[in-house]
C-alpha cells in the first residue's frame, strides 16, 4: 500500500510544486487573501500528500487542521505575509540537506545520486567523478543559502506585507508586493533551473563516459530511480 501511495503521490506532488510558485505570483498581484491561501494549500498538500493518499489518520488530520487555520486567516493580512516565508525556508531546508551530506559519515547527495545512475555504490565512482560531486554539492548549498538569504531580505523591505512595514517602519529602500514576487516565484526558480541545466553541460564536457545519452534521457533516468530512492535520499 505504501509503494502504491508512494508512486501515486509523485504526478500529483510535481503538478503541485509547478501550481505553487503560479498560484503564489498570482496572489501575490491580486493582494487577496483567498488566493494566497489557495497557493499556501498547496504548499501544504505538497508535504503531506504521501500520507493523504495512503489514507493515514494523522496527516489527514493535520492537513484539514491547516487548511481550517489558513480558511481563518483568508480575510486577514496574514495570509500574504505567510506567502513570504515558504521561498526563505525551501531554499534554506534544503541547503541544510546539502551542506548537512558532506559531513562524515554521509556521502554527498550529488554523490549519491550519480552513483545510483552509475549502478554502482558512491566509492565505485571515478575518483574525479567522486570529487567533482562533492564539490558540487556543496556548490548547490552555497547557492541556496544565498537564495533564502535574498528572499529574506527581500521580504523584509517588501510594501506593503513585508516584515519591516508591517512592524511600522517604512524601509529606505523598499520594493513592491510584485516585484518581490517577480524574485521569490520566478527568478528564483530560474536560478536553479538554469544551474541545473548548466552543470548537467558542464559535466558532459568533463566526463565523457555517462550513464544517459542525452539531457532528457538523463531526466528519465532520474525519473527512473523512483519515489522510494528520493524519499530516502532526503531521510
Amino acid at each position: 500500500m505504501n509503494d502504491i501511495s508512494s508512486r501515486a503521490s509523485a504526478p500529483v506532488r510535481l503538478l503541485l510544486a509547478i501550481g505553487y510558485p503560479l498560484l503564489a505570483h498570482w496572489a501575490s498581484h491580486d493582494g487577496g487573501g483567498v488566493p494566497a491561501a489557495l497557493a499556501l494549500a498547496d504548499l501544504v498538500l505538497f508535504v503531506t500528500i504521501d500520507g493523504v493518499l495512503s489514507l493515514r489518520p494523522a496527516p489527514w488530520a493535520a492537513t484539514l487542521a491547516l487548511f481550517g487555520a489558513l480558511a481563518a486567516v483568508t480575510r486577514t493580512p496574514y495570509a500574504q505575509m505567510l506567502l513570504l516565508t515558504p521561498p526563505v525556508l525551501f531554499n534554506g531546508w534544503l541547503a541544510w540537506w546539502f551542506g548537512r551530506s558532506l559531513r562524515a559519515p554521509r556521502e554527498a547527495l550529488i554523490t549519491r545520486i550519480v552513483a545510483a545512475l552509475h549502478g554502482c555504490e558512491p566509492r565505485g565512482l571515478a575518483p574525479a567523478l567522486y570529487r567533482y560531486t562533492r564539490r558540487l554539492t556543496g556548490l548547490w548549498a552555497a547557492v541556496l543559502i544565498a537564495l533564502a538569504l535574498i528572499n529574506g531580505a527581500l521580504a523584509t523591505i517588501a510594501v506593503p506585507d513585508g516584515v519591516l512595514f508591517r512592524l511600522g517602519y517604512t524601509p529606505a529602500i523598499a520594493i513592491s508586493r510584485e516585484q518581490w514576487s517577480w524574485f521569490a516565484n520566478i527568478i528564483n526558480y530560474g536560478v536553479v533551473g538554469g544551474m541545473f541545466a548548466v552543470e548537467y553541460l558542464v559535466r558532459q564536457h568533463l566526463f565523457k563516459q555517462r550513464p544517459e545519452k542525452n539531457f532528457f534521457d538523463f531526466l528519465r533516468k532520474m525519473a527512473q530511480l523512483g519515489p522510494r530512492f528520493w524519499k530516502e535520499l532526503f531521510s
